[in-house]
């Protein structure tokens, strides 16, 4: 086995570790996002959508799915600079389907990256696999 790809994984780890904690103090621990995967490419959370996520038509507020993308996406930006700070600059996001509950899953992907800026894009998909939304998002590095 190579030794530079172990400690790469196991450094990571512990990375990811560290933000899944910190994050918990913030919006995405009151969103109540779990890491499925991530990495500085690809990431995937999910979602157990409780009652509080739901709008006045019981069906999964449209923010939550913005939110769900948003933090996908900035999870990778995160682990690809990890000694930067990043912000979201742009987001675009197509709603498709709605949801009444159950678990969601988000995935995202780093598509391109130029100097300062970072473009991803991002699905969300509810557990029996249909699309409710897709989203691009560019992350500006500070």
């Amino acid at each position: 086995m190579d030794e530079k790809w172990f400690l790469q994984q196991a450094d990571s780890a512990g990375q990811l570790t560290r933000l899944a904690e910190r994050a918990q103090k913030t919006f995405w621990g009151l969103l109540g996002c779990e890491v499925v995967h991530a990495d500085g490419h690809k990431a995937a959370i999910c979602l157990d959508v409780t009652q509080q996520h739901l709008n006045l038509l019981d069906i999964v507020h449209g923010g939550v799915l913005m939110s769900l993308m948003d933090n996908a996406m900035g999870l990778i930006v995160m682990l690809a600079e990890a000694d930067s700070k990043a912000v979201t600059a742009t987001m675009n996001t197509h709603f498709l389907a709605n949801s009444k509950g159950g678990l969601l899953l988000c995935e995202s992907e780093l598509m391109h990256r130029t100097g300062r800026t970072l473009t991803l894009l991002a699905q969300v998909k509810d557990e029996e696999g249909k699309l409710l939304a897709w989203g691009s998002g560019s992350y500006r590095l500070l």
